[in-house]
């Protein structure tokens, strides 16, 4: 199958289960198992890593991205993804001419399994020191358990993982004169964080943003959520932050949510970085998202009882 065959099979789904096309007249539930498993499977399926612009590089697998972020004094790795898909990471540093154990921080975008699920593996291979934010520090160190999801459990749940470095909001973090910026950016899931850079290509400064994600999962209440109690500010104050972000390159966790096939494919025809640089694509990114938002929750207040 082809790449670009493969990749559109995968973001299909992703699209079906996190960018509903339409505002549904009732919540709905959450996903079962098998529809879970149905999501998952296509997104474990390996792609070849590739050099995206500056030190910025992609690892991951079709479905659920990991970005390679190289410096002189060692690695940043932005997501893990699967805990069986940590191998595609590995063979993919590797085929780009890195060192697995140069990575020297472990990041996230947020802690759901298809994301984090192979921060434990990593972390043996690499010794690298994992980092996140408080919120998701408890999902990663619960290995699930406490994420505020309404799936099965056993759909979500992963190894648990030691937090060695909690981020706070505008927090900085430096290796090898490159540098990267938490912005909490809760809703996803409580400590979702995007991450952002600058990096200089042909003489042009860009600023580039790693989305954290922040779509509504299936069967998730927005108001009176006894897991979440102040879902809705958060959210609120997330898409505030999205949309004070500079931003020409973007990224996210899921290669539907940034046009990745479109965007790989061009690089691939020997187009130079520009088919990277999107500002107007994160603008519909976070327009789209916070109309889906504000959608559910207009719905919620309207089957709540007065």
């Amino acid at each position: 199958m082809s790449l670009t065959r493969t990749l559109c099979l995968a973001l299909l789904f992703a699209t079906a289960f996190e960018c509903p096309a339409q505002t549904p007249s009732v919540l709905p539930p959450p996903p079962d198992r098998a529809a879970v498993k149905r999501m998952f499977d296509p997104w474990r399926a390996p792609v070849p890593p590739r050099h995206l612009l500056a030190n910025v590089h992609y690892v991951g697998a079709v479905g659920v991205s990991s970005f390679l972020i190289t410096t002189p004094a060692g690695h940043f790795l932005l997501d893990t993804g699967f805990e069986d898909t940590v191998p595609i990471i590995q063979r993919g540093v590797e085929a780009l001419g890195f060192k697995l154990t140069d990575i020297k921080f472990i990041l996230s975008s947020h802690a759901h399994i298809d994301h984090v699920a192979g921060h434990a593996r990593m972390k043996k291979l690499t010794g690298a020191l994992v980092v996140a934010s408080a919120g998701d520090t408890r999902a990663l160190e619960s290995g699930g358990e406490d994420d505020y999801i309404q799936w099965p459990k056993d759909s979500i749940v992963y190894a648990p993982v030691k937090v060695d470095r909690i981020v706070a909001d505008g927090e900085r973090l430096t290796l090898g004169g490159t540098t990267l910026t938490a912005h909490l950016t809760p809703g996803h899931t409580r400590g979702a964080t995007t991450w952002t850079m600058d990096v200089t290509q042909d003489g042009r400064a860009r600023h580039v943003v790693f989305f954290s994600s922040a779509t509504i999962n299936a069967g998730t209440r927005l108001v009176n959520n006894p897991l979440f109690p102040d879902f809705v500010e958060q959210f609120e104050a997330t898409f505030a932050k999205l949309k004070s972000l500079p931003c020409d390159i973007f990224f996210a966790p899921h290669g539907d949510q940034f046009g990745m096939t479109g965007k790989f494919s061009r690089l691939d025809r020997g187009e130079n970085e520009s088919p990277l640089v999107d500002p107007a694509g994160w603008q519909r990114l976070i327009a789209g998202t916070e109309r889906a938002f504000r959608a559910q929750l207009s719905l919620e207040r309207s089957l709540s009882p007065r």
